[in-house]
């Protein structure tokens, strides 16, 4: 999953709807294989050519089945599936997001995957990601990719200036400060995202809402005190100042691997990128730490991700063809050449082979997963996170108080989750 990139309301292609559509609308012949159509949504560049090979290995050892690989943006997927769903062309597999997952179900798109092959080995996933695939207590996607966030930082930059991977945010404003010293870069740079700010809500235990409750809770003193200290790593030695222009990601992004910025909090996903800079050229340079905790000693990050679901809309014969494939996706073996391949996190213990671990990347990832929190089952979640990133870059930005910029960000959730009181 790319957090960089906010996702833009986009109107479903109708040439890919024409090309992509699944069920009985396949285009099958009479006695031969069944096509089904899987919506990959990985990067097309890194990580696509993986899954294209994986696609003509499980045609190889299942003759009649074809897949019909479509490469959609990410940021366009979410849109396109929901319209396709919603009337024809719907694919029989989509490489779902986690927070689209409950979404999605809500609304009838997903099969249910409980008791059938796609799930026969249950047990060999970490059972937080199975339970970020289930809403109402069913389960609608096996988990095919995850992720979350981690402090990365430039080894050799720490140790010039004699610090460690800080365990609190006041930790990193110390460090940071003795890193401008002794090297003469920024000892860290933040992001003005609101998924990247989920951390601080973490460490002073709380969230953007309490499901259980049904409570909206982004204005509490806790998310308070958790946006102040996020709003603080923008300012002071060390600390690099807030980049709101819309290439905020990647400006931050270039100066970490090209060591101008010793840490920022960044996912698995950039992984392979990390390593085509000029200061992970040794990958061993590369530190990988949990997220500094906050006040309450309490440190972690949102797990993110993505599963793989069938589309309810699909007949018998294309669902049953689309839960084989689903099962060979996230089998054990599979996982390995994946994570071997893209340098992305397995979802089961057993795909975490010597030589995966190999990589100093995924073995960084793989120790700070324990500290990650899954996502609620509530369908809106993710998109609660729109209204803050809006509110969150006007406050970085100094357009905005905290309080006004939370409490705007209160008001436009309000509406997303109406049943929720303030």
């Amino acid at each position: 999953m790319r957090r960089g990139i906010a996702a833009t309301a986009l109107v479903a292609s109708l040439a890919l709807a024409a090309t992509a559509c699944g069920g009985s609308d396949s285009g099958d012949e009479a006695d031969g294989p069944v096509t089904i159509t899987w919506w990959d949504t990985s990067n097309a560049t890194n990580e696509a050519p993986t899954y294209k090979a994986l696609v003509k290995e499980f045609e190889a050892a299942n003759k009649d089945i074809k897949v019909n690989y479509v490469n959609v943006p990410f940021d366009q997927a979410q849109n396109k599936f929901d319209t396709a769903a919603g009337s024809k062309g719907a694919p029989d597999v989509l490489r779902s997001e986690v927070g689209w997952t409950p979404a999605f179900a809500k609304k009838g798109f997903f099969a249910p995957l409980d008791g059938t092959e796609a799930l026969a080995e249950q047990d060999k996933f970490q059972p937080s990601l199975i339970e970020q695939a289930r809403y109402d207590g069913k389960t609608y996607g096996v988990p095919f990719t995850t992720d979350t966030l981690a402090l990365v930082y430039n080894k050799a930059l720490f140790e010039k200036a004699g610090v460690e991977a800080p365990k609190t945010w006041d930790d990193l404003k110390k460090a940071a400060a003795t890193i401008k010293d002794k090297t003469g870069v920024d000892g860290y740079w933040g992001s003005t995202q609101a998924y990247y700010a989920q951390s601080f809500l973490y460490g002073e235990g709380t969230d953007t809402v309490d499901v259980d409750a049904k409570k909206i809770t982004v204005t509490s003193p806790e998310a308070k005190k958790a946006y102040g200290t996020w709003k603080s790593l923008f300012s002071g030695k060390g600390l690099h100042k807030a980049d709101t222009t819309a290439d905020a990601y990647a400006h931050i992004q270039e100066a970490f691997v090209s060591g101008k910025v010793a840490s920022i909090v960044q996912g698995p996903w950039e992984i392979t990128n990390f390593y085509k800079g000029s200061a992970f050229k040794d990958k061993n340079n590369l530190g990988i730490a949990t997220v500094p905790a906050g006040s309450t000693g309490k440190a972690g990050a949102p797990t993110g991700g993505h599963n793989l679901s069938v589309y309810a809309g699909s007949d018998k014969a294309h669902q049953e063809a689309s839960l084989k494939f689903v099962k060979f996706m996230t089998s054990a073996k599979a996982q390995e050449t994946i994570a071997l391949k893209n340098s992305t996190l397995p979802t089961r213990e057993d795909a975490y082979t010597a030589k995966v671990t190999a990589d100093p990347g995924i073995a960084g990832y793989q120790g700070v997963l324990s500290s990650a929190q899954p996502r609620p089952a509530l369908p809106e979640y993710s998109s609660l996170w729109g209204p803050l990133d809006d509110e969150l870059l006007k406050i970085a930005g100094g357009k905005e108080s905290l309080d006004k910029g939370l409490g705007n960000a209160e008001t436009a959730i309000a509406e997303l989750v109406p049943d929720f009181s303030k």
